[in-house]
Parts: structure tokens; C-alpha cells; sequence
């Protein structure tokens, strides 16, 4: 618990507080998200949305944050995952993109597919 509290000092500066405020406000009327001060991961929730955002006010009060706390600097969001739609990835997806290039996606697909009761294709 000490070290959870420790690692949210920065928090108790009303300057940096107003800036997650606005980030919170942000994050709430674009993505429909609420963030509370008391989540465990707050920073790295900021970080991902801030990648994910189409604002430019977002993205600016996010660095202004970051600038004024260098503990946040070492939070990054990692987009690992993949954009995929119905299971399949997206074409301009980083990851798509490798796998067409190891060939994998070029192959038929092995599973039976079963329509009423009859085998389709």
C-alpha cells in the first residue's frame, strides 16, 4: 500500500491534477470511458487513450503532464495488439502485414464449414 502511495505523490500537486483532469474530461467525451484517481494503472489508462485519441488537445495535455512529472515519462502504451475485424486482421495493421508476408494467409482454410446440416465449401 506505501508503495502505491508513493508512486502517486505526483498527484497531490493541484497543477498536475489539473491536467489529468482534463485528460479524464477528454478521454470521457470521446471514448465514453471514465477514469478514477483511485485506479490502480490511472497513468497507463492516460497513456493508452492518448495514443488512441484523435485530439490534438488530448495528445497536448498528455506531454504537458508528462513534461511536468518525469515518473509518467517511463509509461508507455504498448500497442501490441493487433486491429482485427470479425477475427481476421485488418490489411493496413502491422501485424496483417507480416503474416501475408510469411505467406500464411495465402493458404485455403482447413475448417469444415457446416450450413443446415450440408458442407459448404
Amino acid at each position: 500500500m506505501n508503495s502505491v502511495a508513493n508512486e502517486r505523490n505526483w498527484l497531490f500537486d493541484p497543477s498536475h491534477l489539473k491536467l489529468v483532469q482534463q485528460c479524464r474530461r477528454l478521454i470521457q467525451s470521446e471514448f465514453g470511458v471514465k477514469l478514477h484517481l483511485n485506479e490502480d494503472h490511472l497513468a497507463e489508462h492516460l497513456a493508452e487513450y492518448a495514443g488512441k485519441t484523435r485530439s490534438k488537445h488530448l495528445v497536448h495535455t498528455w506531454e504537458a503532464l508528462k513534461q511536468r512529472v518525469p515518473e509518467l515519462s517511463q509509461v508507455e502504451h504498448e500497442d501490441t495488439a493487433a486491429k482485427t475485424y470479425r477475427g481476421q486482421p485488418i490489411a493496413g495493421s502491422a501485424s496483417s502485414d507480416r503474416q501475408h508476408e510469411g505467406g500464411e494467409e495465402d493458404r485455403p482454410r482447413k475448417k469444415q464449414v457446416i450450413y443446415r446440416g450440408q458442407v459448404v465449401g
